[in-house]
């Protein structure tokens, strides 16, 4: 029996509410988000935030109960999850609730340490610094700067290609490749001679790195709802953080080494101790990550760390399979190992309600974005010796990590994502506003800008809000996959703005580049 039939026999004609035709649109701009599936014709699928725990959810925005929509949104040759794909399939809630959970452990828990590797690895430079990285080496902060605006160009242009390869071998493919290519760079930074090496090593790294987060991203979709992503990205973006506490920790004990016989400087052991960790998990990571929930039995030497008979039943299967389609029946639109074409690329481009997204992707970090790339000299400038240092950024990193979470909660609470960010822009006015008219020293100078560049770095971050909205307005996976590039590169391109706004000639306490920040905000 066909799915249409198998529809046609669970809701008669009589009970069927066929809803009015909806093109998506970017919209509700103020008021609570509403997703819509980008197709010309067909049934909306509001995906409303707050969660529905009743006995029913399992129907709640049901598009499928109408046999029509299986024709409108056909599901492609080839898709995964066709064989479970279930429309007429109930569940309880406590069903799903506790799925849910095991998809966390098993997916989303993997995802944010992936993150922790990346971050690692583009992060640890900020801990390098305190050791002297620059004198060493003979670079100015300008020379940082320009090698930052090398990684953020290169790490930008790689984002649309690296999409391209990691639809066509699939993300649970490429991100380990990846993991794997960028970690070997990491580890060739230990043997920096200037300036020159600096920059090439800085331009790998980001032509390396530069498609890991949508890739990722999109992976996540492939388990989750809409309105799951927002909770799950914030915890991506808190092992962001968290790899700064860690990192710092590492950091204070890898530095020691300064002075041993081998590498001699103390930043050259954290380049290469750092950077094999991450190869360490990326090779884990290729043999761990299935490529879609009905796939996740061991299939020869690429499943090697999940059991041979898979992570779950059939019916589990099916509900995971079904539970997204309903949510976003746009997935089923292309398979996990289909490649995108210069169309479907052009028709994302050229998608107008999702510039407003990119707009904000490109602005809201800017103002702090230079205090967090400059911790770390912040803290010396202040007279903390290396170790301090190191030690003295962990409250900011904290800090951002309550707020993240704290504030993504606050989204769901409030089914509100756009508004929320102006709350960073609120918190760090008043901090950017003390830096510029307090005087260079006063009583209680030094403790008193570590405080004001604590609370900059450790500000409202509303990345992981705004990630999962990209994700939900951009509809299918043809547009998704893209939007998430060009939300990402948006964001990029704010930090390759900030990197050359704190200049030597300002250093220290950089006013003349706290007043541009003031500006931008």
């Amino acid at each position: 029996m066909s799915v249409k039939d198998r529809l046609a026999e669970s809701y008669p004609a009589g009970e069927l509410e066929k809803q009015p035709v909806q093109r998506r649109k970017w919209h509700h701009l103020f008021g609570k988000d509403v997703s819509h599936v980008p197709v010309d014709e067909g049934y909306s699928t509001g995906s409303e935030t707050a969660s529905i725990h009743t006995d029913a959810m399992s129907n709640y925005y049901n598009v499928f109960t109408a046999p029509e929509a299986v024709d409108i949104y056909k599901i492609v040759d080839g898709f995964e999850g066709a064989h479970r794909f279930e429309p007429s399939t109930t569940w309880e809630a406590q069903e799903e609730e506790k799925l849910v959970r095991r998809l966390d452990w098993f997916i989303a828990l993997p995802a944010c340490i992936m993150f922790f590797a990346l971050q690692l690895d583009r992060g640890n430079i900020v801990q390098a610094l305190s050791d002297g990285m620059l004198n060493d080496l003979g670079l100015t902060t300008n020379d940082y700067n320009n090698g930052m605006t090398i990684f953020y160009c290169s790490f930008l242009f790689a984002e649309l290609p690296s999409q391209v390869i990691g639809k066509k071998l699939g993300p649970d493919v490429w991100i380990p490749i990846q993991m794997v290519l960028w970690s070997v760079v990491a580890m060739s930074q230990a043997a920096l001679q200037g300036k020159t090496s600096f920059f090439i090593c800085r331009w790998l790294l980001g032509m390396l790195e530069g498609g890991f987060i949508p890739d990722t991203i999109l992976y996540l979709s492939y388990f989750y709802k809409n309105v799951e992503l927002p909770r799950r990205l914030s915890w991506f973006w808190t092992s962001y953080q968290g790899t700064q506490i860690i990192g710092a920790f590492l950091a204070y004990g890898i530095l020691h080494l300064r002075g041993h016989s081998g590498l001699h400087q103390g930043w050259r052991y954290l380049f290469l101790i750092e950077g094999s960790f991450t190869a360490i998990i990326g090779i884990l990571t290729f043999f761990y990550l299935p490529p879609s929930p009905t796939q996740t039995s061991r299939t020869g030497w690429k499943g090697l760390l999940r059991p041979r008979s898979g992570w779950f039943s059939e019916r589990e299967e099916i509900i995971m399979v079904t539970r997204v389609l309903r949510d976003d029946p746009g997935k089923a639109t292309m398979h996990n190992r289909q490649g995108l074409t210069g169309s479907l690329i052009w028709e994302a481009l050229t998608d107008y309600h999702m510039w407003p997204i990119y707009l904000i992707g490109l602005s809201w970090g800017i103002p702090n974005a230079p205090p967090q790339a400059y911790i770390t000299l912040t803290c010396k400038a202040l007279g903390f010796d290396t170790f301090h240092t190191n030690l003295l950024t962990i409250p900011a990193y904290t800090l951002f990590i309550i707020q993240l979470l704290f504030w993504t909660w606050v989204s769901e609470r409030i089914n509100q994502r756009v508004l929320l960010g102006v709350i960073g822009q609120l918190w760090s006015l008043p901090l950017l506003v003390s830096l510029v008219v307090l005087p260079p020293i006063f009583p209680g100078w030094k403790w008193a800008k570590w405080t004001l560049s604590t609370l900059l770095v450790g500000a409202p971050y509303p990345h992981a809000i705004l990630v999962a909205l990209t994700s939900r307005n951009a509809g299918s996976v043809r547009t998704r996959t893209v939007g998430s590039s060009l939300y990402n590169m948006s964001v990029q391109m704010s930090s390759i703005i900030s990197s050359q706004i704190y200049r030597k000639s300002d250093a220290p306490y950089y006013y003349t580049g706290n007043k541009a920040l003031l500006g931008v905000l």
